[in-house]
């Protein structure tokens, strides 16, 4: 152990706590603990030499050793505490004692106050150049608890959202901006880097992208501005600003759009393109005058997200076989149907991942093309330019194709259009806006496809919806309160009972008690009396006929399957359930 005067040396004026480690080496450790052979550590440090990398790396890159393993014989060597970051409990102000710059350089979280100094997670416990600079910036004694290092970057990944720096530049933007927007000077200084109006947004998009969020919402109120950002469906408030920046933000968005700056009466929509973390985000925007200001609202797509299969979207066991035979087919149609944000698109993609596009011509109709799929002709429709979707189809038949997919059937003249080239030996695709599979052939007459038209192209219809999936790392079994088992009795047989989970709120999941989400499906597939009764234009026996042949296969049902195996919760399910019955 040191001195106290080599201690101070050392960390600039700085006291060292009693808990700073010995100086001893690693790999002396692991073969000590029988973890590595000796040989082992031969070839590892030999390795080191001509890269260069740490020999704890090495030994988990090369699969000789696991994270947590090497983290845990570090914590029984050294006699130090050994913490477990996917179900520790964060407290956010012991955090940010450490700026995140130097989290991330030292590999350090602060996890507990105890009095008499702090207990800080590092993914090295033995470097000592680490630990003294954390003791000098935290000015605290300090103890150490190993962690494993993919733990502790994923957990500085969680906890330092960017809040306090998004809320920072807004209030730069603010002083800058004085009592008026100065929209002139914005326009002129729109690509200086260093503006902190360019600052906020590239910090938004940094935040947005690494929580997975899909949308980012800038919703100017009486008391100020909102900016709030969707994950897994659910909105979340990032930051409240000053409203007075509203309109710098908007007008800065509008032009990496290239939109009308000048209008702000109308709503307007555009798209741009911004590179974040290595990752190219197309994102849609969206503007609409409200009382306070402009509202602005960018959906998020990952232009270099892959292709999920069928096999992983979350379709029934049952459902999955039959609906990949009415892909085999050569016409008709299949329309996938569900609110936005339900995962249509995810499913048609998939779809078309299964077709053997080296022996089928694939051409696709889309608003906007969000995956790109290699052998595949994929066209943007852009009303700007009247290249629209019924426009780009009448052209795209003259192509051969053998599979069509029409990102929406928006209007009359897309589905006749459509529904024509399903009847004439092409496999169409396509998406619609219905509350269940079995509204949907009404929905199409509705909008003055004729009957017969509908009858005799439709084949299957696909209903979808995302449930939210319990956190693995905090869901318990739940007790369902009473409006919960009202519910189950008017499903379930009697006497049948269900055990349900549901997340508590951890690290893990923010404190939400979800996870991810996945689809919940139900599928009607049109037989000789349901194209009979559609042709007839009669509701109330088709609507009659339609639900027997569903019935337990529901989305519902489906929904419920998934509470019974623990991934989704009662209210989740509940929500699918009213949805669909209101």
């Amino acid at each position: 152990m040191n001195t106290a005067a080599a201690a101070s040396a050392n960390t600039g004026g700085a006291r060292i706590s009693p808990g700073r480690p010995e100086k001893v080496r690693l790999g002396d450790v692991l073969v000590q603990r029988r973890l590595i052979s000796q040989e082992q550590l031969h070839q590892t440090l030999e390795l080191q030499q001509q890269t260069g990398k740490k020999v704890g790396r090495l030994l988990i890159e090369s699969g000789i050793i696991t994270e947590e393993l090497l983290a845990d014989a570090l914590a029984r060597q050294l006699h130090i505490p050994y913490v477990n970051l996917k179900t520790f409990p964060f407290r956010a102000e012991l955090v940010r004692l450490l700026p995140e710059s130097a989290a991330r350089r030292f590999r350090a979280l602060v996890l507990e106050d105890k009095g008499d100094g702090l207990l800080v997670a590092m993914a090295d416990p033995l470097d000592l150049f680490a630990y003294d600079e954390v003791t000098r910036l935290l000015k605290r004694n300090i103890s150490i608890a190993a962690v494993p290092e993919s733990q502790l970057a994923l957990a500085c990944d969680r906890l330092y959202r960017r809040t306090e720096e998004i809320s920072g530049l807004a209030r730069a933007l603010e002083k800058d901006l004085g009592d008026a927007v100065d929209f002139g000077a914005l326009t002129a200084s729109a690509g200086a880097e260093g503006a902190p109006v360019v600052r906020l947004l590239q910090s938004l998009f940094e935040d947005a992208a690494q929580v997975g969020a899909s949308d980012i919402h800038i919703e100017p109120q009486e008391a100020g501005l909102q900016v709030r950002v969707r994950v897994d469906g659910v909105l979340h408030t990032q930051t409240q600003a000053e409203k007075r920046i509203g309109p710098a933000l908007a007008q800065r968005l509008k032009l990496m759009a290239g939109l009308d700056i000048s209008e702000k009466r109308l709503p307007q929509d555009g798209r741009f393109s911004v590179r974040v973390k290595d990752r190219t985000i197309d994102v849609r925007l969206s503007t609409m005058p409200s009382t306070y200001g402009e509202s602005v609202v960018m959906r998020l797509l990952s232009l270099e997200g892959s292709v999920r299969r069928l096999d992983t979207v979350g379709m029934p066991p049952e459902m999955l076989p039959r609906y990949r035979q009415l892909l085999g087919r050569s016409s008709g149609l299949i329309v996938v149907t569900g609110p936005t944000g339900s995962g249509k698109s995810t499913t048609l993609y998939a779809s078309l991942a299964e077709l053997n596009a080296g022996e089928l011509k694939i051409i696709t109709v889309e608003d906007p093309v969000e995956y790109r799929l290699p052998g595949i002709t994929q066209v943007q429709v852009n009303d700007k330019i009247e290249l629209t979707f019924a426009r780009v189809l009448r052209s795209a038949l003259r192509q051969d194709p053998d599979v069509i997919l029409v990102g929406e059937m928006r209007d009359a003249e897309t589905a006749e259009i459509g529904l024509r080239a399903a009847i004439t030996g092409h496999l169409v695709l396509s998406t619609l806006h219905t509350r269940d599979a079995a509204s949907t052939p009404f929905r199409l007459m509705d909008m003055g496809v004729p009957p017969y038209m509908v009858a005799t192209s439709l084949q299957a219809v696909i209903a979808q919806r995302l449930v939210r999936l319990n956190c693995e790392v905090c869901s318990e079994p739940h007790e369902p309160d009473v409006q919960e088992q009202a519910w189950l009795q008017s499903l379930l047989a009697p006497g049948q009972t269900l055990q349900a989970r549901r997340g508590l709120g951890c690290a893990t999941c923010n404190g939400t008690g979800y996870a991810g989400r996945r689809g919940v499906y139900e599928m009607l597939e049109m037989d000789a009396e349901l194209t009979q009764l559609a042709s007839r234009s009669d509701p109330a026996a088709f609507l009659h006929a339609a639900r027997g042949r569903m019935a337990g296969r529901t989305l519902t049902h489906h929904a419920l399957e998934l509470v019974s195996q623990g991934q989704t919760s009662l209210a989740e399910a509940m929500r699918v359930g009213y949805d669909v019955e209101d």
